[in-house]
């Protein structure tokens, strides 16, 4: 049995090397003549456009210009992309960028439909509202969006903190420790710890790192662990019981705002009752008896 199966994976073999020189014998010597003698690769439109520097990127980054604006607004547009996880120079250029761009498209859109020609001026005016305003609800959303995750997966990191910290790991390593091996199940929340790290490594004291962490997530949850690390390094209790006891604290929170959106379902099933399925059944059930009883009067009329 054991030389039938070795006879079997050389014949494979031997086919298979077969099949691979007669599928690609034309490819071997124009491979072998390009290793010779080297020819300069065509120019594509991809290759110029890079090398020439246009992107679709850098043109909305010269559209931001076009808008003024305060440095105050700028300061607020950083802490809105930096809580969204954009930590870019250009990330605020291309918001403004977008800021210009989306209104522009909005009204070519309804040039070319030919929606301005019930009511131009509501039409354009209304374009460019929404443009404008339309960055800041997607940066909104991307906010809100970030910040759920964040929320969702703390009680999973605080519980290899803790593992870490009792494994004998300072506060400090067992911080890196975590962002480096849940980088991939909680890619956002490890992200703002590997921040933390790095300005501790910079030289930032631990509790204005951890602070600066809670400003920059804008997390709630996040606020309450910085606030009880700083409690707990001050008292000088154990690090690694008060994370416990915060971990189990916040899967209690959850479980307990499932419940409520599970109690708020009947009082939301009311308006779907009412407005849809109630009409549809009034007029199967007594459908057919409002038919009967205008035939049985239109025969009394009728006599």
């Amino acid at each position: 049995m054991g030389l039938v199966i070795v006879a079997f994976c050389v014949i494979f073999l031997l086919v298979a090397s077969g099949a691979t020189l007669l599928f690609y014998r034309d490819a071997l010597p124009q491979r072998i003549a390009e290793a010779i003698n080297p020819r300069p690769k065509q120019r594509t439109l991809l290759t110029t456009i890079r090398q020439t520097g246009f992107s679709i990127g850098g043109v909305v980054e010269q559209m931001e210009r076009v808008l003024p604006k305060s440095q105050a607004e700028i300061s607020v547009a950083l802490q809105r992309l930096t809580r969204a996880g954009y930590r870019n120079e250009s990330a605020i250029k291309v918001f403004y960028g977008c800021k210009v761009l989306v209104p522009l498209v909005l009204c070519l859109i309804c040039l070319i439909s030919n929606l301005s020609s019930m009511s131009p001026f509501f039409v354009y005016a209304s374009a460019l509202g929404l443009g404008f305003l339309a960055p800041d609800f997607w940066l909104g959303r991307m906010i809100k969006t970030r910040q759920k995750k964040m929320q969702k997966g703390l009680p999973d990191v605080l519980d290899l903190l803790v593992i870490c910290i009792e494994a004998g790991l300072s506060l400090d390593q067992a911080t890196a420790r975590t962002a480096e091996e849940l980088k991939n199940a909680q890619p956002e929340l490890c992200d703002e710890f590997g921040v933390l790290v790095l300005e501790q490594r910079a030289g930032r004291a631990r509790a204005d790192a951890w602070k600066h962490l809670a400003e920059r997530t804008g997390v709630d949850s996040i606020k309450n662990l910085v606030s009880v690390l700083v409690q707990s390094e001050q008292f000088g209790t154990s690090v690694a019981k008060t994370l416990r006891v915060h971990a189990d604290t916040l899967r209690e929170q959850r479980i307990q705002q499932v419940e409520e959106m599970a109690a708020k379902t009947s009082v939301k099933l009311v308006f779907p009752l009412v407005f849809f399925i109630f009409p549809a059944l009034f007029l199967v059930v007594l459908g057919p008896a409002v038919i009967t009883m205008m035939e049985q009067f239109q025969q009394f009329l009728s006599n």
